[in-house]
């Protein structure tokens, strides 16, 4: 065989082939009549490199075939040169790295992605009653007094647990209540015609029973993530998994009036209830409730997230109820939580009414812009949570980019609702009610985060708090907006709103904090 260099590529690179000491023939594999190293802690290589091809080149370059190589051929003696030696190993890294790429996702975002998830089949379960309750009360002939009950029986378990959701996530990990969650409130979602058969008070209660799940699906992810994210990716990945939300109650309403057109209102709540099974299945397979639990983790991933959060195998025993309640910025939380929430839930449940009322839409034309604000503040919050995250990323205090973010969240929606009562035309009127809640989903990157920052331990249980104070805000705003209706107008209904979004302002940017403030 006339040949002065040649390239052959294996497992292992051919300097340290070539300096290795020589081992038995029984611990050596002989290929292409060469005899290699091959010691039982290597890998075996892939079928792709052991089919990559030798070339012979002589003196001249020219490339020489050949047909069998047999074994007991001995090659002369030969030199690689350091930039042939480079280029070898350059190709084998390429081809691990195309053969793996998938392994090198990094695992904090594969649990960012199964809570957006969630959360996403979350709004999917809560808004497909808001479609199916026509057809429902039309065949079991019920009142607008008792559709009014059943909407709101969800939130009599919703509000239940909360704070409970978030104390258990914080005890015994956002692991296992998420996961609870998402299965108690898909069994809910799929008993839902069964318990409407059998009667109102069966299905009252299916539907506080469906609340209760989803009750605890904001405190754990809440408290999963604040030890999955560093801070420098918190805004990125919390705005993700709220556009989850959003994004859930686009596709339950596009996807509801389809099924029931094609297969009955049933048809609904089986098919979305059954989602709940594949999800948690991912969930179970891929999710650990911090990365100190990950036996899988690579260390690269787990040094970066333990350099930004400090992170104990100890469980929480006691809750210091005194130090929590005690702290002006988780009064800030709550305060600002309410105030948000305000007028957040007016404009979503509201909003084809207004519609309606005002702008002189009919159903069909109602219906289908209420789905442009949830998009519109999918986009927004991910947008936001990139310039929080690149604010942080330069430098600027965590508590400096929590206030900016939260100061466009209030004042955005309170300036384009003071633009209403100025505007003329249907399209303006819609446009501001979009750019408001566009403005709105800032808040992701500024209270919604704040609960990270300021008691990572404790995540779970300020978001119960903060949230129960939302919901209240949602159910009592959403009643007071009835009675401002009936003795006033659609604009003291939005100055009341503009009101309590000013108020927010001041309570955050007075007392709030990036800091921790409990250990």
């Amino acid at each position: 065989m006339n040949a002065e260099t040649f390239l052959i590529t294996n497992s292992l690179s051919l300097s340290s082939s070539l300096t290795s000491p020589k081992l038995p023939h029984s611990k050596c594999r002989r290929t292409f009549g060469f005899r290699y190293l091959w010691p039982e802690t290597y890998r075996r290589p892939s079928k792709l490199r052991e089919s990559m091809i030798v070339e012979l080149r002589n003196v001249s370059g020219r490339r020489k075939s050949f047909g069998k190589v047999w074994a007991d051929v001995k090659p002369k003696s030969f030199e690689v040169s350091s930039t042939e030696s480079v280029k070898v190993r350059d190709s084998l890294n390429d081809v691990a790295l195309e053969e793996k790429w998938w392994e090198e996702f990094p695992k904090r975002w594969i649990i960012v992605v199964l809570c957006f998830s969630a959360f996403l089949l979350c709004n999917m379960d809560r808004v497909n009653m808001s479609i199916a309750i026509l057809p429902m009360s039309a065949e079991y002939g019920w009142s607008p007094t008792t559709v009014g009950l059943i909407q709101s029986s969800f939130f009599w378990g919703y509000l239940l647990t909360q704070v409970a959701g978030g104390i258990w996530a914080d005890t015994i990990g956002g692991k296992t209540v998420l996961g609870f969650g998402v299965v108690w409130w898909s069994i809910a979602t799929a008993l839902t015609p069964i318990a409407a058969k059998l009667g109102l008070p069966f299905l009252l209660f299916v539907r506080a029973f469906m609340g209760i799940g989803e009750g605890v699906a904001m405190p754990a992810m809440n408290n999963i993530l604040s030890k999955w994210v560093p801070v420098s990716e918190r805004s990125r990945s919390l705005a993700l998994v709220y556009s989850g939300m959003y994004l859930g109650s686009v596709t339950g309403l596009a996807f509801s009036p389809l099924l029931i057109h094609t297969y009955g209102w049933p048809s609904v709540f089986y098919s979305f209830g059954s989602l709940g099974t594949v999800w948690f299945a991912a969930w179970m397979n891929k999710a650990n409730n911090s990365p100190l639990e990950d036996p899988d983790l690579r260390p690269a991933e787990k040094k970066l997230i333990l350099s930004s959060s400090s992170l104990s195998r100890e469980p929480i025993k006691r809750i210091p109820w005194g130090a929590i309640l005690s702290k002006p910025p988780v009064w800030a939380l709550i305060v600002s939580h309410f105030c948000h929430n305000w007028g957040t839930f007016i404009l979503l449940t509201w909003m084809p009414t207004y519609y309606h009322q005002v702008l002189h839409f009919n159903l069909t034309e109602s219906g289908m812009l209420c789905v442009l604000p949830w998009l519109t503040m999918a986009v927004s919050a991910n947008f936001g949570g990139w310039i929080a995250d690149t604010l942080v990323s330069k430098g600027y205090s965590v508590t400096t980019v929590r206030k900016i973010m939260q100061t466009v969240g209030f004042l955005g929606p309170a300036f384009f609702l003071t633009q209403l009562s100025h505007v003329n035309s249907p399209a303006m009127a819609v446009l501001c009610m979009a750019c408001s809640q566009g403005t709105d989903a800032f808040s992701q990157s500024g209270l919604y985060s704040n609960h990270q920052d300021i008691a990572p331990r404790y995540s779970g249980i300020l978001l119960g708090l903060s949230n129960t104070a939302g919901v209240l805000a949602g159910v009592l705003g959403t009643a007071a907006t009835g009675y401002i209706l009936q003795h006033g107008s659609w604009d003291n209904v939005f100055e009341v709103s503009v009101g309590l979004y000013l108020v927010g302002t001041v309570v955050w940017n007075l007392f709030s904090t990036g800091e921790k403030i409990l250990d």
